[in-house]
């Protein structure tokens, strides 16, 4: 069972950075695609960006130009840098990891807290 412990939020001023970290363990090496998703309050989960095992990335059209994913394989670990922040980034980023090789599976994790004032 992988388990996902995502790390690095906090409080920043809008046009501030942060870099958020998803460490995978329990079987992690097994994982083919990490993403990052946010919730904010009263809106639904949104995806953010996403990397494959190849180093593929897609993001969303809000955070594109603004936000960089990246995975260090060998440490099971995927990072969201956060540049130019904005108010409207305010939200709980959510790692999920996925497996397509069979058997498939996804895993989530619980989350980090990201505040951007203005």
């Amino acid at each position: 069972q992988v388990q996902l412990v995502e790390s690095g939020g906090g409080l920043v001023q809008a046009g501030g950075s942060l870099k958020l970290s998803c460490a995978a363990s329990g079987g992690a090496s097994r994982i083919d695609i990490m993403n990052w998703y946010r919730e904010a309050p009263g809106k639904p989960r949104e995806f953010v960006a996403t990397i494959s095992s190849g180093g593929s990335v897609y993001y969303g059209d809000s955070v594109n130009g603004r936000f960089t994913i990246t995975r260090d394989v060998s440490k099971n670990t995927a990072y969201l840098q956060m540049d130019n922040l904005k108010p409207e980034d305010t939200a709980l980023y959510i790692c999920n990891a996925v497996r397509i090789t069979s058997p498939a599976a996804t895993y989530w994790g619980q989350g980090t807290q990201v505040t951007v004032s203005s």
